[in-house]
């Protein structure tokens, strides 16, 4: 199940060690742009998309689905339900070695547009897109 998590639903996180509460319900308070969907598995928090909806398009800021969930799909369902949520342009930045994330960005239809250098602790990040 994929859900928005909102503040009249934040007690679905209480029992969660995935996604931190409190950084969620700052979030919200303070970022008018700022969105989170979760994936629940058997009432767990197994990943979440944090992204801003920020007028004409929406920028990812953090992705992530728990480690035993990943490279099966779950990963994708989840950022597939965001791109129809969204319908806009989107972009994100991700590891240059983070394979198995830039064939499920590239499968969705996000492009490589610039290298940014060292950009994780000196790793190289690529800023992709993805067009509506």
């Amino acid at each position: 199940m994929i859900i928005e998590i909102t503040n009249d639903n934040l007690y679905l996180l209480e029992k969660n060690d995935f996604l931190n509460r409190k950084k969620v319900e700052e979030e919200l308070r303070n970022n008018p742009f700022a969105k989170f969907l979760v994936l629940i598995e058997e009432e767990q928090i197994i990943g979440y998309i944090y992204y801003s909806d920020i007028y004409e398009r929406a920028e990812i800021n953090q992705f992530e689905i728990s480690f035993l969930n990943r490279n099966c799909g779950k990963g994708k369902k989840l950022l597939q339900e965001m791109i129809m949520r969204v319908d806009k342009d989107i972009t994100l930045e991700v590891r240059e070695d983070n394979l198995p994330a830039i064939k499920v960005y590239k499968d969705l239809g996000f492009v490589e547009k610039v290298i940014r250098k060292n950009y994780y602790n000196g790793k190289d990040g690529i800023l992709m897109e993805r067009v509506k």
